[in-house]
């Protein structure tokens, strides 16, 4: 059986269990910072993390020992393109907040019958594919080529978090596991130090089982994918890009490969339509008015925009690419969750001026 079929086979198995436990657990970062804004509510911003952590102390495992080289993924490499982070990340969150959802809980509401969702994820598509090789194409290129930094010449490697401890002067296998302890060390501090969510363990079960998916996502591709000719690319979990070549693959079907990310885009569609079904909760939703049909539309967008820029979303910089320890990732993550709170604010106002004073005068 060739390579190619495998990785497409386990991707879609993933994707499968993906949809389905977010389905379950309602797992969403738009939901988990709209919860913490308007009620304070802290329990699926710590699944979030929880899955973060646990991602990152698998993946680091497979990085250490050989299994898999991290260096060769989208997100570690000796440019940091922050700029790309920072606006991508922040019209990532934004337009998620227009959308009610993220890239993932698009297509997990997909598969429970939510139409706008298919108007959500076609313009997603289109617009990760315009600015990733259309007619945004060249301002993306012009904003990477004047801000990012060549961190090799600051005697880095790359931009990752051990690569930089190592400047200090740590040994580059102390720095890894110093880096690793840290940021997945204080993550789980951080989600079990609140009795709430350790009381609450449909929230745990889907930031383990997701953290989980990451990491086994990443030996799909680097160990089952490992071909001496033709390897399959180094890739995890993540849904802008995938999602636009999912609907390109559905518009040129004969002769094309279906690929890891297709097959885990149509995995979570599946699987959450599954759970949907058998619990009863699989309704079919479409628009009520016009202005819901437009906010939708310039929200899917934003997000395709957005996650080119930065390079993924809330899963594939917000949990795969923190899982890598990358700067460039917790530049992104943070700017995500940023772009989320304002998007929050305007809903709530009605106006971006209303989000800002809000936000000052809360603080």
């Amino acid at each position: 059986m060739p390579v190619t079929t495998v990785v497409a086979a386990l991707g879609f198995l993933l994707g499968i269990v993906f949809g389905a436990i977010a389905q379950r657990s309602c797992f969403c970062a738009m939901g988990a910072v709209s919860d913490i804004v308007l009620m304070g509510e802290w329990n699926r911003f710590r699944a979030w993390v929880l899955a973060i952590a646990v991602a990152t102390l698998g993946s680091q495992v497979l990085h250490g020992t050989g299994a898999v080289d991290l260096g060769e993924s989208i997100y570690v490499s000796g440019n940091l393109g922050w700029a790309g982070g920072i606006v991508g990340g922040a019209l990532f969150g934004f337009g998620m907040t227009l959308t009610g959802g993220c890239g993932n809980r698009t297509l997990v509401r997909l598969g429970a019958g939510n139409l706008k969702s298919a108007v959500v994820m076609l313009f997603l598509g289109i617009f990760a594919y315009v600015t990733l090789s259309g007619l945004l194409a060249p301002a993306r290129i012009a904003l990477d080529g004047a801000t990012r930094i060549d961190v090799t010449s600051l005697a880095l490697e790359t931009h990752a978090i051990p690569d930089i401890l190592t400047a200090g002067g740590l040994a580059a296998g102390t720095a890894r596991w110093v880096a690793v302890i840290a940021v997945a060390g204080g993550m789980l501090v951080f989600c079990f130090k609140s009795a709430a969510f350790r009381a609450s363990p449909v929230n745990i079960a889907a930031g383990l089982v997701i953290g989980a998916l990451v990491t086994a996502a990443w030996a799909v591709t680097g160990i089952a994918g490992f071909d001496d000719f033709e390897p399959t690319p180094l890739a995890s979990v993540t849904f802008v890009a995938p999602v636009g070549e999912a609907i390109l693959y559905l518009m040129t079907f004969t002769g094309a490969t279906i690929s890891f990310g297709i097959a885990v885009v149509g995995g979570v569609v599946v699987g959450s339509f599954l759970v949907a079904k058998a619990a009863g909760t699989f309704r079919v939703e479409t628009f009520t008015e016009a202005s819901d049909m437009v906010r939708n539309m310039i929200g899917g967008a934003m997000m395709g925009v957005g996650g080119v820029l930065a390079l993924g979303c809330t899963i594939g910089q917000g949990i795969t690419g923190m899982s890598t320890l990358a700067l460039g990732s917790v530049i992104a993550w943070l700017s995500i969750i940023a772009g989320g709170i304002l998007g929050v604010k305007f809903l709530e106002e009605g106006s971006l001026g209303g989000a800002f004073r809000a936000l000052v005068a809360r603080d």
